[in-house]
């Protein structure tokens, strides 16, 4: 449990997403750092222990509860807290707010009896979707994000994979610092914790990392911490010099552990919202890697698959899996593996694929692993 929460802390959130076609995005992504661990000990950091809670920090996301003034400090501002990245949304927020301000009476008023799904909010079940464009459904649904947004109610429980709704004065430990941070302070916040957990950053970075589209001035927090020699601006050759990208000051030590000859590279199967692809952009530049969400395309569209984990070998991604885990028959179904242009062909790297999948299904709980035919070539032999 104390590596779960060191996890989150250095990264700063882990996204949540609860399909289980091999297993959670969440559970994946923590796995792939910590092995194999209890998803009953995650489930008793959020709803015993309370050390983490569900927000929406880069998306809908399990964060640190320590970091409650942070959030708190965007929670009380909302929707004045949103960048111009969220386009229109500040303003839409804001309209339906005003427009809806006695549902949300309603709604409170409910919860104080104690906490409540979707459906079990009396005479709103089953309204009519938003007319206002939102993607939340109803009216109901929609007023529920704005008020998880502004921190007047929030995930308490799930049923299944139904949100159960809650007050935070019922939910939150005595313990949990209520005191938000003020702007300034939560920005410059923000801004180091991206840098730190992305290694090197733009401001572009920044922002679409850790509390997306929430830094109003972000050159502000930027210039504020280089003043204090907290950040460093930093030049890599291979990106041709373009544009301003930061460094942490604590990290300085690990620019010069680079060239060493301490490090052992590993291999890792990354959960589709990985924090590693969270941030397109920082993925292909650093990376030299493009990933696709093909899930959410047409099957007919799909190169890969329909839940595919790229495979990173050291700083490396060297191929993609798209497996499937048969629940019913306890197996590991790998419907496909697809090596990178340049990826390598040796027996070792071969067997190191196989041993991480092998990782996989007993984190599953799966009895076997079945291979399809289709498998690179070079990693036949140890890839059946």
């Amino acid at each position: 449990m104390e590596a779960i929460v060191s996890v989150i802390r250095d990264l700063g959130f882990v996204q949540w997403d609860p399909v289980p076609v091999v297993a959670p995005s969440h559970h994946l992504a923590l796995w792939s750092r910590v092995g194999n661990f209890r998803t009953s000990d995650l489930d008793k950091l959020l709803w015993d222990e309370k050390k983490v809670f569900e927000h929406w920090s880069h998306a809908a996301s399990i964060v640190l509860t320590e970091d409650y003034p942070l959030h708190l400090s965007l929670m009380r501002r909302y929707p004045g807290s949103l960048s111009k990245s969220w386009g229109g949304w500040r303003d839409r927020a804001r309209k339906f707010l005003a427009q809806h301000s006695e549902l949300r009476k309603k709604i409170l008023r409910e919860l104080k009896r104690g906490p409540l799904q979707l459906n079990e909010f009396r005479d709103y079940a089953g309204r009519k979707r938003s007319a206002d464009g939102w993607g939340f459904g109803s009216d109901l649904s929609t007023m529920l994000f704005h008020l998880q947004m502004k921190g007047e109610v929030m995930i308490v429980g799930h049923d299944r994979n139904r949100n159960i709704w809650g007050l935070p004065e019922q939910f939150l430990p005595r313990w949990v610092e209520r005191k938000a941070l003020s702007e300034e302070e939560a920005e410059r916040e923000g801004t180091e914790r991206s840098i730190r957990a992305l290694g090197v950053a733009s401001p572009s970075n920044i922002n679409r990392y850790f509390l997306r589209g929430r830094y109003l001035n972000l050159k502000r927090a930027l210039d504020g911490l280089m003043e204090e020699s907290r950040i460093h601006r930093v030049h890599v050759e291979e990106f041709g010099g373009r544009g301003d990208l930061y460094v942490h000051d604590r990290d300085l030590s690990l620019l010069e552990s680079l060239e060493s000859d301490g490090w052992d590279p590993r291999m890792s199967l990354i959960a589709p919202f990985d924090n590693l692809l969270a941030v397109q952009e920082w993925t292909r530049r650093l990376f030299d890697f493009h990933y696709v969400h093909e899930q959410f395309l047409p099957e007919a569209k799909r190169k890969f698959g329909s839940f595919v984990l790229p495979i990173l070998w050291g700083e490396r991604f060297i191929g993609r899996l798209d497996p499937q885990m048969d629940r019913k028959d306890d197996r590991l179904v790998i419907n496909s593996v697809h090596a990178e242009p340049g990826a390598p062909r040796d027996k070792e790297v071969a067997s190191k694929v196989a041993e991480t999948i092998e990782r996989l299904g007993d984190f599953l709980g799966a009895k076997e692993i079945v291979y399809s035919g289709r498998v690179p070539s070079a990693w036949k032999n140890s890839l059946r």
